[in-house]
């Protein structure tokens, strides 16, 4: 490698690893990236009657160094040490003395990625910057390339990037009026437990203006230490880049990602800031962050913001600020859907319908529930379900449907506030989006169709340099996508399905049983098995959708990471919403609306019925299959899966590399693992579509069927304040570090949860409207009650059938019942077999579906109303923050007039000295020859002057 060399003089010291793991072997340079892969050092015999290749062991130890070793003394002994090593890194490498023997296939391939990695390392050499590497001294293992960006790399690529740097200028920022800064202060004082002990900013009433970087400006910015000027996360950032953009001729390879798609590189990462936990007494932003948020003993405190943005960059932050303010806004939704639970409770004896079902004494004779296995029963032994049923559907869960639907726009409008807050006060403001650089799928999609063109016509050359994938190079993948999203859309279908014929065929089997305990209880087992076999379906499911979703967006072979990201959040959430709700859509509007009637029931299989609501209505079966569901999901896969499989992948990693290292042990290896080392061994950080897809599925939980389930926000925050924790503490102790993003709000998912909101109106009006008893309650109390009560109501919803009339074969056989059965009742609103219209749909009917949909359109239309009310009300952007995003563009003017002004004074003064000097004499030619560039304007001032005016 170029400008390296073998520091064998002072390899005794080079073995010796920095103390802290985290610098090259100096312990002066800082590790900003690694890169690791695996070598297998190809065969090799030493030729008969050559000389020992004694250099070669005694240079073997020594790590290779780029850009300027570290060798002392003068530039003659310098020079002769840099001979020395380059003579001994020749025969090191084989060439002198060595008889290399004929390579295998696996050889070859493995010289063909040294020869690309040596390429790579140079061309990063060229770039600027610094490379520290192990020697290769094992037949086969796992070797690290260390990279240091020195600061004439760092200052050219921030001021490419544009990333904005506190200058030297500080401003005040206009503070709050006095009530609000009273109750601000008020706050402060009651959540003093409750904040993170971490490093605050000492004056919060002061804020460093902030200007991306330029070098030519270099002195305007606040830098006391060339060193800390560039924090951990932002000298990553730029070293990614480098490797991102840096290219290789070897099979045209596009950056570090094309390279770790051909296994020339098994992984690229930066280094964490140290361990987490541990003997010594150095505190880090790791371990400080381990101890003040990524533990479950600190789940009371607030989240340190700031400084997850610090370490892990503004694209993690942002996601943590979400589920924070997310799981801060279920506290009020959780207690208002305790009170509406607690109200059922306390009313449930009040509950006239109820009241009316478990009397003995109306004695409703109901029809069988399936043919000639099924006896006649009365309605009373359905008294527990109905009792059951009031608990979640009486009047409170109408206003408690309007309150989160409300309480999901709040959300939103709070959630935009605090976005631009925190873009504010982490420079995000008039973020540009950056040119991302093509992925390696299409690089290399890009260059078959190259060389395919080529191969036809080597004309038109400058239209083949600009050639980019059209829609026809795409139209299998889209067609594939399509053609696999329907088949996987109809599968869940299909599993529902599947679980509908399980519940008909266990009750049905469930009622020839001769023990009457089992068939008392068949709805229950019925109901119970269903939902936990649904639950399986659902969970088994959902990871095969991930991986299709993932599979599905690479053949579309998108251009950019942005793309391919939302790509395949739109695919996957399209997949695991259908998966998710569907038998949950099912069972509120589906089931029991298809059953027929006594004498014309409708037929799955040849005897087997379509399956009825509950006597008390579906809606508790929809509160059953929806906690259980939510429940399952939130315990198995957002829990036990995030905590069980990374330390499942840990430790397989762990003892791979362990098998691998122990066939042959490194003499030279020093025994404490280095952060490198440790960090390798850490999970991958694959982004945060996981994250959010967890929480958003979560949120259509807390929102779409809430009417039906108040208490699911009390089981959603309680999952949060562990989800929280647990998420910290794989990103702090589980991941490798990610590679910081600027990102100035939380994309695509923003959409999807307004979209979820707005969806959830509909769906809770139509659960209040169509599976709920509200709209028939309501009808018969104003409508059809002689008293205005609800007294009759049970009564006035089952319709008459005469048992005489039920089909051949389909009768009760051996009847138990206690009396002969002339008319047996069904619910439904149907005319009476004494009526000339028998068995049709009544009146009240009709009446009633008026109602059902009447209240569906005032519903969506009162609530679409208020949300939009309070969406104009609450402003998207804070007014404080508007006007200090205002205060800091005038500063900012104001800042480089000034310094401007100040430039042209100095100028001025040097050519006034200038002319001064040059009539008493004296020689002054050379500086008056450097100022006569300048051309002075009729007012005294200047038109324009060069970039070198500056340095002067």
């Amino acid at each position: 490698i170029i400008n390296n060399y073998v520091d064998g003089t002072q390899g005794g010291a080079r073995d010796k690893a920095s103390p802290s793991g985290l610098h090259f072997r100096d312990s002066k340079r800082k590790v900003d990236y690694v890169l690791a892969y695996h070598y297998r050092r190809r065969p090799a015999r030493h030729a008969p009657g050559a000389a020992s290749p004694e250099p070669t062991r005694r240079s073997a130890s020594a790590a290779l160094v780029s850009n300027g070793g570290t060798a002392k003394g003068g530039a003659e002994p310098r020079q002769q040490q840099q001979d020395d090593g380059q003579h001994a890194l020749r025969e090191w490498l084989g060439l002198p003395g060595l008889e290399v023997v004929e390579l295998s296939p696996l050889d070859a391939l493995e010289e063909e990625r040294r020869l690309q990695r040596e390429e790579y390392e140079r061309n990063l050499l060229e770039a600027g910057l610094e490379i520290e590497k192990d020697p290769e001294t094992k037949s086969q293992g796992l070797s690290f390339v260390r990279i240091h960006a020195p600061w004439q790399v760092l200052s050219r690529e921030a001021e490419l990037l544009k990333i904005k740097m506190p200058t030297k200028k500080m401003y005040e920022i206009t503070e709050e009026k006095r009530i609000l800064k009273t109750l601000n202060e008020i706050w402060c004082k009651l959540t003093e437990p409750l904040q993170p002990q971490v490093a605050q900013q000492e004056n919060t009433k002061m804020k460093n203006l902030s200007y991306p970087f330029s070098r030519e400006k270099i002195h305007l910015y606040n830098i006391k230490d060339k060193d800390t000027f560039f924090d951990s996360a932002t000298r990553s950032r730029i070293v990614r880049e480098i490797l991102k953009r840096t290219s290789t001729k070897a099979r045209n390879s596009m950056g570090i990602g094309t390279l770790i798609a051909n296994n020339v590189y098994d992984a690229a990462y930066p280094l964490h800031d140290g361990e987490y936990e541990g003997q010594n007494d150095d505190m880090n932003e790791r371990k400080l962050l381990y101890q003040e948020w990524a533990r479950y003993g600190v789940f009371y405190k607030f989240q340190p913001i700031d400084l997850i943005r610090k370490y892990f960059g503004e694209k993690i932050g942002l996601y943590f600020a979400w589920l924070g303010l997310y799981t801060e806004f279920l506290i009020p939704s959780s207690v208002v859907g305790i009170i509406v639970f607690l109200y059922g409770c306390i009313t449930i004896e009040s509950d006239i319908p109820s009241k009316e079902m478990c009397d003995q004494r109306n004695a409703f004779t109901m029809c069988p529930l399936c043919d000639k296995f099924c006896d006649y029963w009365n309605l009373s032994s359905a008294c527990a379900t109905a009792r059951a049923s009031h608990l979640f559907d009486n009047p409170a869960t109408v206003f408690f449907s309007i309150f989160m639907a409300l309480w999901a726009t709040m959300f939103l409008e709070q959630w935009k506030r605090l976005q631009m807050r925190l873009s504010y006060f982490w420079d995000l403001t008039g973020l540009e989006e950056e040119e991302e650089h093509p992925r390696p799928e299409y690089e290399t999609k890009l260059l078959q169709k190259k060389l395919k063109n080529k191969n036809i016509t080597t004309e038109n050359s400058k239209e083949n340099e600009k050639e980019k994938l059209t829609w026809s190079d795409r139209m299998p993948g889209y067609a594939a996508n399509f053609g696999l999203i329907l088949f996987m859309i109809m599968l869940t279908f299909s599993a529902v399905f599947g679980v509908i014929v399980y519940r008909i065929t266990t009750a049905a089997a469930l009622s020839f049983s001769t023990n009457e305990t089992t068939r008392s209880n068949a709805r229950v087992t019925v109901t119970a098995t269903a939902v936990i076999l649904n639950l399986v379906v659902v969970l088994i499911l959902d990871e095969i959708y991930g991986a299709v979703a993932k599979w599905l967006t690479e053949i579309e072979i998108p251009k950019t990471e942005k793309t391919f990201e939302e790509r395949l959040i739109l695919k996957a959430f399209l997949l695991k919403f259908v998966n998710s709700y569907a038998s949950i859509f099912y069972v509120a509007f589906f089931k029991g609306r298809f059953v027929g009637r006594p004498g014309r029931y409708v037929y799955v299989f040849e005897g087997y019925r379509m399956e009825e609501c509950a006597p008390g209505g579906c809606l508790m079966e929809l509160c059953i299959q929806l906690s259980i569901i939510m429940l399952g999901k939130q315990l198995i896969q957002n829990n036990l899966f995030e905590i069980g499989i990374p330390k499942l992948k840990k430790l397989l990693r762990k003892l791979k590399d362990e098998r691998t290292e122990l066939k042959e042990m490194d003499p030279n290896h020093s025994k404490d693992p280095q952060q490198w080392d440790l960090d390798y061994i850490l999970e991958p950080f694959t982004g945060l579509t996981p994250e959010y897809m967890e929480m958003i599925i979560q949120f259509g939980f807390v929102t779409l069927f809430v009417a039906s389930f108040p208490l699911a926000p009390l089981f959603a925050l309680l999952n949060n304040i562990i989800e929280v924790r647990l998420d910290a503490k794989k990103f702090v102790t589980e991941l490798r570090r990610p590679d910081t993003v600027r990102a100035k709000d939380i994309g695509i998912w923003y959409n999807i949860l307004s979209g979820i909101g707005k969806l959830s109106v509909i769906i809770n009006a139509f659960v209040i409207a169509v599976t709920s008893d509200f709209i028939p309650r309501l009808m018969y109390q104003y409508a059809y009650s002689q008293n205005g009560t609800m007294h009759g109501f049970v009564n006035h919803t089952l319709s008459y059938f005469n048992v005489s009339q039920l089909k051949a074969g389909t009768q009760p056989e051996n009847s138990l019942f206690a009396q002969e059965v002339s008319f047996c009742r069904f619910k439904d609103y149907r005319e009476p077999p004494w009526s000339p219209h028998q068995y049709e749909f009544s009146k009240q009917y009709w009446a009633v579906l008026s109602a059902r949909l009447a209240f569906v359109i005032l519903f969506q239309n009162l609530v679409m109303f208020l949300s939009v009310l309070v969406d104009w009300m609450i402003p998207d952007i804070p007014k404080d923050i508007s006007e200090q995003i205002k205060k800091e563009k005038t500063v900012l003017v104001d800042f480089f007039l000034k310094e401007e002004h100040e430039k042209l004074k100095l100028i001025e003064s040097f050519i006034a000295r200038d002319k001064r000097k040059r009539r008493s004499g004296t020689k002054s030619k050379r500086r008056a020859a450097s100022f006569s560039q300048c051309q002075r304007s009729p007012k005294g001032s200047f038109t324009s002057f060069s970039s070198q005016h500056t340095v002067v």
